[in-house]
């Protein structure tokens, strides 16, 4: 069915000038600022306001009425409506601008702090099919594209079921995904198989609003050594349909080096507190860095872009300016990733991580790879790290820092304050937080270098590493 028309206005003609956060683009109209989604700079388009507050309004855009000389032919036939690589239109050296002035910006206008000259943002070298890992969702009421929308207007369109991802802010909408350019194959061929499966045995999919259904969600991971991993999320335990959907995946794709399932009767889909059942092959990927072996359960974290995570991750190595005699403490350090990346270079590295998980994980991974002189310990971070714990660990020569978003808390940066490394590291995934933290480290630190380093094409996620010297140390240093 159509449907309902906005109670908002549609504005034709206008000027897309600037890029604004979280990959939208601005134009203005009588002094207020409309963001608009899938429009880059230049161009002039029609817009329906589906959002209005008293400073600034949203749109998307109903016709493009002249095309931005910027702008990119879009690759995915998705584009508009998935919200994955909203920036598709703009060209890749362009994303990078935009990225290398998002970091200025935030950390000046936020951290307010000095800052050296911010170092050129590192590009990925591929700018497709670069991820190890994609989440879809299944639903019985598949997202109806606008474009088909308007193509059947007076049409009754039937919903029909999909396999794809949640359209932005819709948690209950999932658009259909017939190819996705962020993974390399075989991901979209295990998808549309699942899926093609699913329907041709009439296997339920799941009802986000009512939380009815069996199929539900659908995990692949990939590594640059050739290993995949493939946990399909079932709504409720039909041992049955279950062991089909098993087996179709295992005998149509050998190369699945980890089958496992997932049970989760759970209102969420949140996949943590969950038990992975493997199937059929080993309960773990390895991925490969320098001359490392890292193991991947099905809920480690890894960074996604595994080729750009050796280029963040030497940046780090290097910030840390490790000359064999360090104490060196990875905060936040997950799987271990970067405390066994640089182990080899200092005296000893102290890993805290709040997955208990993730640090069994960071243990392993330092075992396989004959690394001996780490130690790893589990807990939220402020009440790990105290006085008491850098007392008993020895005090750290330099602290690297890669929280999650929302940054580090401030008991947390206050420890680190009165532990007074002579460097810390700070990775971060969010320039915003990330600035504001600095404000808390100026007190005694200054920061003396920035590397951006793009590990998302096509999106306005950037990663941002930042090199704090102790003041007194670095003035006697000049």
């Amino acid at each position: 069915m159509a449907r309902k028309k906005s109670k908002y206005p549609h504005i034709e003609n206008l000027e897309i000038t600037d890029i604004a956060a979280e990959g939208k683009s601005l134009g203005r109209v009588d002094d207020k600022i409309v963001f608009v989604t899938n429009t880059v700079p230049g161009d002039i388009v029609d817009v329906q306001i589906n959002s209005s507050r008293r400073r600034f309004m949203e749109a998307y855009v109903t016709e493009y009425k002249v095309l931005s000389p910027m702008r990119a032919e879009p690759f995915c036939e998705h584009f508009g409506e998935c919200g994955g690589c909203k920036w598709q239109a703009l060209p890749y050296q362009k994303q990078l601008d935009f990225k290398q002035t998002q970091v200025l910006d935030q950390l000046s206008r936020i951290g307010k702090i000095e800052l050296p000259e911010i170092m050129p943002i590192i590009g990925s070298d591929k700018t497709t099919h670069y991820r190890n890992k994609l989440e879809y969702t299944f639903s019985n009421k598949r997202w109806i594209p606008r474009t088909e929308m308007a193509a059947k207007e007076d049409e009754e369109i039937p919903r029909g079921d999909a396999l794809g991802f949640h359209i932005p802010g819709m948690f209950d909408k999932i658009i259909d995904i017939n190819t996705c350019h962020l993974q390399a194959e075989p991901s979209n061929a295990i998808r549309l198989s699942l899926k093609e499966f699913s329907v041709n045995n009439n296997l339920e999919f799941y009802d986000l609003r009512t939380h009815e259904g069996l199929m539900r969600n659908l995990v692949i991971r990939t590594s640059t050594t050739g290993q995949v991993m493939v946990i399909v999320v079932f709504a409720k335990d039909a041992e049955k349909e279950r062991i089909a959907v098993m087996e179709h995946l295992k005998t149509s794709f050998p190369e699945i080096t980890s089958l496992g399932y997932i049970i989760n009767t759970k209102l969420n889909d949140s996949m943590g507190d969950q038990t992975v059942i493997i199937y059929s092959g080993k309960p773990y990927m390895e991925e490969k860095m320098e001359n490392l072996t890292f193991r991947i359960n099905p809920k480690s974290f890894y960074q996604t872009n595994s080729e750009q995570a050796l280029e963040l991750y030497k940046v780090t190595r290097d910030f840390a300016e490790l000359s064999g005699n360090e104490t060196l403490y990875d905060l936040y350090t997950g799987t271990g990733t970067i405390a066994n990346f640089v182990a080899k270079g200092c005296k000893k590295v102290v890993g805290v991580e709040y997955v208990p998980e993730a640090i069994e994980d960071a243990k392993i991974n330092s075992q396989i790879n004959d690394v001996h002189n780490t130690t790893f310990f589990a807990g939220d971070m402020k009440d790990v790290l105290n006085d008491e714990f850098i007392a008993q660990h020895g005090k750290p020569d330099v602290i690297i820092l890669d929280p999650p978003r929302a940054g580090i808390h401030e008991d947390v940066a206050k420890v680190i304050l009165n532990a007074e490394p002579q460097i810390i590291v700070y990775v971060s995934c969010n320039p915003a937080t990330q600035a504001r933290d600095l404000a808390i480290f100026d007190e005694k630190y200054i920061v003396t270098k920035v590397q951006p380093v793009d590990m998302f094409p096509h999106t306005h996620h950037v990663e941002n590493v930042v090199q704090l010297f102790k003041r007194e140390h670095y003035k006697t240093q000049e």
